[in-house]
């Protein structure tokens, strides 16, 4: 009778252990699958906006005209072009605005007033 004690205590452990480590396991797959979960709904999932791109320089020139409403006035991106949007904007000489013919230009004049 002991004997069947201890077998049933020796199979009762090693149930616990396996349940246990099948948790254990099934909490790790989970809590991992959760965080997936957050990190792709927290992401944003909008597409950076291209700055310096022919789309862009359309989308500014929408908001601030650079023609003369005929069809004439500076290509798009050119730095006459830029030349126009500062003035227009009132920028013009701005010390603190980046160099025209650059990037950080572009993302200056999308952050301060384009929308």
């Amino acid at each position: 009778m002991e004997t069947c004690d201890r077998l049933n205590q020796t199979s009762t452990n090693q149930y616990k252990n396996k349940l246990t480590k099948l948790f254990s396991y099934l909490g790790t797959k989970a809590l991992f699958i959760l965080l997936c979960v957050y990190v792709v709904a927290c992401s944003d999932t909008q597409p950076q906006k291209q700055v310096c791109s022919e789309a862009w320089f359309e989308k500014v020139d929408r908001q601030i005209t650079s023609g003369d409403g005929q069809g004439h006035g500076p290509d798009l991106g050119s730095l006459e072009w830029r030349s126009v949007v500062e003035f227009k904007l009132g920028v013009r000489g701005d010390e603190s605005l980046p160099a025209a013919d650059s990037e950080r230009w572009c993302a200056y004049i999308d952050q301060h007033f384009i929308n």
